[in-house]
């Protein structure tokens, strides 16, 4: 495929890609002409066996096909209702799969939605990662207040450890600190946390949060009484996770959260600045 084909298809299917704040389509009816198709009739047939391609890969096709009906104008200045769809970036790359790859247009359409999606992917994981690394930082902070009023209200440097602990216990169903770094893999010398995945950590933050607050509320000013905040806080979370099918202790491991940090620094330093050297 020459490069001058290749410029003017990329610019194509670029300009007649639509977008209503974050969600990004295609209208098929504008992307049959890009891939070659003359007849309406036969780019259907294309589309109804991207549909079966995308429930047997796992997909809702409802959420990929969306009618999208529309009224055109005819010569005699009446209407006609015609069909169409929605379609997503996902369903581009079904159509282009289910098409014949000996057209120019269809060999470079595989390609770029191929591409196009995992682009999406590979985003909306950078998004997931650095959400995690927010969420343990804001969890940081929560145990840091909560120790703080901890030692204000009961002067000992090890009863935030003892409380936590048994928060912990909890959460995860009778585990202990120590059972859930086993059951996870996670050192010794390393908190649990730089370990756990973001819902657990969010849960844990909110547990901390509410804590800190009641503690205060409450005027709660012995261990047991703040231990027992503690752990029915806790308590609470975990029957919201469960009723919503969510187990923490059975959920695994996630990425080392100061490997994480180092790795997205790493990619970060790799990416152009946007800055024109002088000349």
């Amino acid at each position: 495929m020459n490069t001058d084909l290749v410029a003017k298809l990329f610019k194509s299917f670029e300009s007649i890609a639509h977008r209503e704040g974050d969600v990004e389509y295609w209208l098929a009816r504008e992307l049959q002409e890009l891939l070659g198709y003359t007849e309406w009739r036969k780019f259907l047939h294309a589309i109804e066996r991207s549909n079966v391609s995308c429930k047997q890969s796992g997909q809702e096709p409802e959420e990929h096909f969306v009618v999208a009906a529309k009224m055109v104008d005819l010569g005699s200045g009446a209407q006609r209702r015609i069909e169409d769809f929605a379609i997503t970036r996902y369903a581009c790359y079904l159509i282009a799969q289910n098409g014949d790859p000996r057209k120019p247009e269809i060999a470079f359409a595989q390609t770029y939605f191929a591409v196009q999606t995992r682009k999406q992917e590979l985003i909306e994981q950078r998004l997931a990662e650095h959400e995690r690394l927010e969420a343990r930082g804001r969890l940081t902070a929560s145990e840091k207040e909560l120790s703080g009023i901890i030692f204000e209200r009961l002067g000992d440097h090890d009863s935030f450890a003892r409380i936590r602990s048994k928060g912990d216990s909890a959460l995860f169903g009778g585990l202990t600190t120590g059972d859930m770094k086993k059951r996870l893999g996670v050192p010794d010398s390393r908190p649990l946390a730089d370990f756990l995945p973001t819902i657990t950590i969010k849960a844990k933050d909110l547990a901390n949060e509410m804590t800190s607050m009641n503690v205060k509320v409450r005027n709660l000013r012995t261990e047991p009484a703040i231990s027992g905040e503690h752990v029915d806080n806790n308590a609470e979370i975990r029957r919201a996770l469960a009723e919503r099918g969510i187990t923490p202790e059975a959920l695994p491991s996630a990425e080392d959260a100061k490997k994480l940090e180092r790795r997205l620094a790493s990619e970060g330093k790799k990416l152009p600045s946007g800055r024109k050297e002088p000349k």
